[in-house]
């Protein structure tokens, strides 16, 4: 079953030696149910400074992937204390990124719910920072 619907997303990401720089998006989206759990996607807009990107995360009982395709094309997994590496491609070149979550935490159903998601990031084997999401999400 597939809806429409309203998402709230609040961002914080905090790199090492810098202030936390937090992102709060309303969009709409799409959310559905599927065998594995959910499905919820939505477009990027230029506030998110990646217009023209699909972002999709595929959300299982304890596992996140979050998938980007587009103008950038990425997948991240996350799993409580595993580390996942994957490649960020954008259209300058590519990155090797690392992730682990510290967070994940789901509660969804037909009529919407939250999602909380919050991950180290290593980025060339350096470490970069942590970065959590905090989603709304709501029938349209």
């Amino acid at each position: 079953m597939k809806q429409s619907v309203v998402l709230s997303i609040r961002g914080r990401q905090t790199y090492l030696d810098q202030e936390p720089e937090i992102i709060e998006l309303v969009t709409e989206g799409v959310l559905e149910q599927c065998d594995f759990g959910w499905k919820l996607s939505y477009e990027e807009s230029d506030l998110t400074g990646m217009a023209g990107v699909t972002t999709t995360f595929r959300i299982e009982p304890q596992k996140i992937t979050l998938t980007r395709t587009g103008k950038l094309n990425s997948e991240m997994v996350f799993q409580e204390g595993v580390v996942h590496e994957s490649l960020y491609k954008v259209e300058f070149g590519a990155l090797m990124l690392s992730v682990c979550a510290s967070k994940i935490s789901t509660d969804l159903s037909a009529d919407g719910g939250v999602v909380d998601l919050v991950y180290s990031i290593e980025i060339e084997q350096s470490a970069a920072g942590t970065i959590d999401y905090h989603l709304e999400i709501r029938p349209k």
